[in-house]
């Protein structure tokens, strides 16, 4: 078992409602990082108690029996049977069907357990269209006090649409009880890109256009939409990922320095590059379709759904002006990926003589992969051993799994669902920052582009090389990351 951090948890002890809880991210993410951070072992709470609700009809010995279900299949880590023994006496459910009275009399039930300075966590694992009901369930449980919120995406649809739900949110929660979530930030990758640009200083004076050329945030999948469908056809790649997770990336590498390293400082230096950011022009933007997805169960069959969506992004300030950002994700492609990859300028002249090998593999690079093992890599041109001057692309990596520390780090529901106990933000969308980029994105969402298909496997439609031209997508990679554990390469 993993020792936490002291200091990573809240104080106080903890009852979660989680609403959704027999849904697939419950099973797969959600229980099983509860069961992590709830362990003795890890010190990180002083007391949970965690009442599932959901519309299915089930009592409370079966949701245990979903949970011990749900922890032996996803749980990353070795399971010791002896935490569980203790941990399903904390489960209670509800189901939805017997209302706010059943589900304020289970909290109650688990607050007494645990005695005072008990806070709550409503975690709304449910669709867009079902968290109204479930904020209303909360409201008439008289369950909004000591507590916080945490929403899952996509937060609206379009700019009517989330400045409706933040107005029937706040009418029951305030502003700081709410937590949008993006698991992507959750993810150590993501926070190592904060410490790397503002922990050292060799790279935050080049963090700028008079250094860096362009900037690609690859976030392709090999999944199609599964049994998704309903949702995915009312929703599409571009707001599935690109509102909620690509533009929060994207805010990590163009923000200034926050004043310090509290949430506050540094949502509103997230907030300034939404704010600088241009209106998304549909001419800088590609909508894809991979095909066959048509004749998916729930489809209709003339969809113009987009399931690969690759745009241009500008912002306007100091910092940014005439650096393109380069946004790319899709279902069903050849590789999944996290990718961050920041190409610098290329030397003004070349004093190397011709066929020596500059320039022939383009820019160097800084990427970072946003997958859970976190590494990054500097790419640069040296000399090749030998006579002659003829030069070849190398690279400095690094790996998460160098260090030996590759087990401490946090799953990403796992931190968010702490951060969110503690009341830290830092890692969270406010209703601000979600309201302006639908307005960003309302033009391309009015007129929107014809979709363009592409066959599954591939990288997308061909016109994703006339969109980032001159340049050149770094997805599919040329070479391989090496392996640490491998000599001779």
């Amino acid at each position: 078992m993993v020792k936490m951090h002291p200091g990573a948890g809240p104080h106080d002890p903890q009852v979660v409602v989680l609403f959704g809880a027999t849904g697939d991210l419950s099973r797969r993410k959600l229980l099983p990082g509860l069961f992590h951070i709830t362990q003795e072992d890890n010190d990180l709470i002083p007391g949970c108690r965690i009442v599932g609700v959901s519309l299915d009809d089930m009592t409370r010995e079966e949701f245990v029996q979903f949970t011990h279900d749900a922890v032996h299949e996803f749980y990353s880590r070795e399971l010791d049977h002896s935490e569980w023994d203790e941990f399903d006496d904390w489960l209670d459910y509800i189901p939805v069907s017997a209302g706010p009275e059943a589900l304020a009399a289970a909290v109650a039930r688990a607050e007494t357990q645990l005695g005072e300075g008990v806070r709550r966590l409503h975690y709304l694992s449910v669709p867009p269209k079902s968290a109204l009901d479930a904020i209303t369930m909360l409201r008439d449980a008289n369950l909004i006090e000591r507590s916080r919120v945490i929403m899952e995406k996509p937060f609206g649809t379009d700019l009517e649409s989330a400045v409706k739900l933040n107005e029937q949110v706040h009418n029951i929660f305030a502003e700081d009880q709410v937590f949008r979530i993006d698991h992507f930030l959750g993810k150590e990758p993501a926070l190592n890109i904060l410490a790397f640009r503002f922990g050292n200083g060799l790279f935050e004076p080049i963090w700028n256009r008079n250094f860096i050329s362009h900037v690609q945030i690859d976030v392709p999948e090999t999944l199609g939409i599964e049994q998704r469908a309903g949702f995915y056809e009312n929703t599409g790649a571009y707001r599935d990922m690109v509102v909620t997770h690509l533009f929060q990336i994207m805010a990590f590498i163009a923000m200034e320095a926050p004043t310090a390293l509290e949430p506050n400082a540094i949502r509103e230096e997230k907030n300034k590059v939404f704010r600088s950011m241009q209106m998304i022009d549909p001419s800088d933007v590609v909508r894809g379709q991979y095909s066959g997805y048509r004749s998916v169960d729930g489809v209709d069959p003339e969809s113009d759904t987009e399931t690969f969506v690759a745009l241009k992004v500008n912002i306007d300030n100091w910092r940014w002006a005439g650096v393109p950002f380069f946004l790319r994700t899709g279902k069903r492609m050849p590789e999944g990926q996290r990718i961050v990859s920041i190409a610098f300028h290329e030397p003004p002249q070349s004093m190397f003589p011709a066929n020596s090998g500059i320039g022939t593999q383009g820019p160097d690079h800084l990427t970072f992969d946003l997958a859970d093992s976190a590494k990054m890599s500097l790419s640069f041109y040296g000399k090749r051993p030998g006579p002659g001057m003829q030069l070849d692309k190398q690279s400095l990596q690094f790996a998460m799994h160098d260090t030996g520390l590759a087990g401490d780090v946090f799953e990403a529901y796992e931190r968010l669902i702490l951060d969110a106990m503690k009341g830290d933000h830092t890692l969270f969308t406010t209703a601000q920052g979600i309201e302006r980029l639908w307005e960003l994105s309302q033009t391309l969402l009015d007129s929107p582009t014809p979709v363009r298909k592409y066959e599954p496997d591939s990288w997308g439609p061909n016109a994703i090389h006339q969109l980032i031209a001159p340049h050149a997508w770094r997805l599919p990679f040329e070479r391989e990351w090496r392996d640490p554990n491998v000599t001779g390469e």
